[in-house]
């Protein structure tokens, strides 16, 4: 999550509302570990995940929803209704709250350059030469995260690890999915992907593509596979095809 607190009064209001409202660590906590969670979350369990009574937590929650981090309804826990109260549940919302002082607006500068790379009908250079320079920082970052690594070479399962702690410092929300999948449950561009998806999800996947060749590790490829909630990229740790002599 980022935050920014603009200058004015209303439109500071809302951010540090917000940013105080994690200042408690108990809520800070729970947030997280609803987050995490990827559903729906009850009191009961956010209050067994920090160690907390129901009525406790009860509290920290529905200060979190004032706050504008969550919301809340009623809704059966894994949809199987049971006699008495439907329980309430919570979720992240969408908001994406930042805070700068003073107040810093670089989401203009990426608006106006995604505007000129979209609008380049000459000749298309403009969108190639993007591509090149996301692969290019990707791969600047890769190669770093492998030189810390120290390993000559890595391996899938040590890639799918250096990948997951390099990329959870940039917003990205990695988690393992499966031994061989790495899934990024956070989109950091998501305002400018919903704006020109094709572009932006092009430019994360030419990112990525640069970072994984930067950590000079071939069992391990970006693949573009959208969902919803989620950044459009995944990594996959792949087994190369036998070539005829091997077969």
């Amino acid at each position: 999550m980022s935050a920014r607190i603009e200058n004015t009064d209303a439109n500071a209001a809302p951010a540090i509302t917000a940013v105080a409202a994690l200042a408690d660590d108990l809520r800070r906590r729970m947030y997280g570990f609803i987050r995490d969670a990827r559903r729906p979350v009850s009191r009961d369990e956010a209050a067994a995940a920090v160690g907390i009574s129901r009525r406790l937590a009860a509290f920290h929650l529905d200060k979190l929803v004032d706050a504008g981090l969550l919301r809340a309804r009623y809704e059966a826990i894994g949809g199987i209704r049971k006699v008495g109260r439907t329980p309430k549940v919570y979720e992240p919302t969408d908001e994406d709250i930042r805070v700068s002082i003073p107040a810093r607006h670089p989401e203009l500068l990426a608006d106006i350059l995604l505007d000129t790379v979209l609008t380049d009908n000459e000749d298309g250079h403009a969108r190639e030469r993007a591509m090149q320079v996301a692969a290019r920082r990707g791969t600047e970052l890769g190669t770093a995260a492998h030189d810390r690594s120290r390993p000559e070479r890595l391996d899938a399962e040590r890639t799918l690890t250096v990948a997951e702690q390099t990329l959870a410092a940039r917003g990205f929300e990695p988690v393992r999915a499966t031994p061989t999948c790495l899934r990024l449950r956070n989109c950091p561009f998501h305002p400018l992907a919903r704006k020109a998806p094709e572009l932006v999800c092009g430019l994360n996947h030419a990112f990525l593509t640069g970072f994984l060749t930067g950590l000079d590790t071939p069992q391990v490829q970006a693949v573009l596979a959208p969902r919803p909630g989620h950044c459009c990229v995944e990594l996959r740790a792949h087994t190369p095809t036998p070539t005829g002599d091997e077969m």
